[in-house]
C-alpha cells in the first residue's frame, strides 16, 4: 500500500493549491481516506475526511468554507482543493487510508507535501 501527497509549494495569503494524492496497493473504492496536516510544533489534525462512496464528509472547522475533498476511485486519486489560504495553514499535509468505509481508523499513511502560505 502506498500514497503520495504531491502539489504543495508557497503561496501567498488569499491564493490557491490542489494537492493531490496518489493511491496504489489497495482498491481506493473500498475505503474512507482523509486528509490530515501538521504545523511545526502542532500535533496532527484530521483536515478533512471522505467515506468511500463520496456520499459522506468531515470537515474541520478550520476547512469550511476554503477546502473541498474529492476522490477519483477510477484513478486511484484523492484531491484537496484549498482556497483562501491563511498563513496558518502553513503545514506538511498528508492523505490516509482508513480501515473501512468510514473513517473509523487510519492504517496507512502517505509522505506528505508541505504547504506555505506566506502573509
Amino acid at each position: 500500500v502506498q500514497l503520495q501527497a504531491s502539489g504543495g509549494g508557497l503561496v501567498q495569503a488569499g491564493g490557491s493549491l490542489k494537492l493531490t494524492c496518489a493511491t496504489s496497493g489497495f482498491t481506493l473504492a473500498y475505503y474512507a481516506i482523509g486528509w490530515f496536516r501538521q504545523a511545526p510544533g502542532k500535533e496532527r489534525e484530521a483536515v478533512l475526511c471522505i467515506s468511500s462512496s463520496g456520499d459522506s464528509t468531515y470537515y474541520a472547522d478550520s476547512a469550511k468554507g476554503r477546502f473541498t475533498i474529492s476522490r477519483d476511485n477510477a484513478k486511484n486519486t484523492l484531491y484537496l482543493q484549498m482556497s483562501s489560504l491563511k498563513p496558518e495553514d502553513t503545514a506538511v499535509y498528508y492523505c490516509a487510508k482508513y480501515t473501512s468505509t468510514m473513517w473509523y481508523g487510519m492504517d496507512y499513511w502517505g509522505k506528505g507535501t508541505q504547504v506555505t502560505v506566506s502573509s
